[in-house]
């Protein structure tokens, strides 16, 4: 079942952006900022209440939101969560009037199958970069850049 995060959903979203984090697949999240934008997320829950994925959308600006923190447990991969969760994203950011939604990602090609475009990062506004301060990788980003208007 998808479902807008619930405060008693924080640490296992943390728990799963944390896994993939530790990977180098994702931007990390302290709990504090989960708590913080827990209205952002939403969760995949299984049939036994567990959080098997994750995603939220970050308004940047009037016309400009954010796909993040997309991350579904290895064990229900490849059984179309991850697009789920993301038109999910989308269709809330039409309902918000936001036409316009990006993501910054390593997995470009699943991003293409739910119309995502390529596009370069310089194109975005500069106000979108506050994350990456956190990042490791900072400033030397080699995270792919994709848009996709609605």
């Amino acid at each position: 079942m998808i479902r807008k995060a619930k405060i008693s959903d924080a640490r296992s979203i943390h728990v799963l952006v944390t896994h993939f984090a530790d990977q180098g697949l994702l931007l990390p999240r302290s709990l504090s900022e989960i708590y913080d934008h827990l209205r952002d997320y939403t969760v995949m829950e299984a049939s036994d209440n567990n959080i098997v994925g994750c995603v939220a959308l970050n308004i940047c600006w009037e016309d400009l939101a954010e796909v993040k923190s997309l991350a579904v447990r290895e064990d229900y991969q490849e059984q179309g969560i991850g697009r789920r969760l993301v038109e999910h994203c989308l269709s809330e950011a039409i309902a918000l009037g936001v036409y316009r939604v990006f993501t910054l990602t390593y997995q470009p090609k699943f991003f293409e199958k739910l119309g995502f475009i390529l596009v370069d990062k310089s194109l975005l506004p500069h106000k979108i970069w506050a994350d990456c301060i956190r990042c490791p990788k900072f400033p030397d980003c080699d995270e792919i850049a994709l848009l996709v208007e609605l």
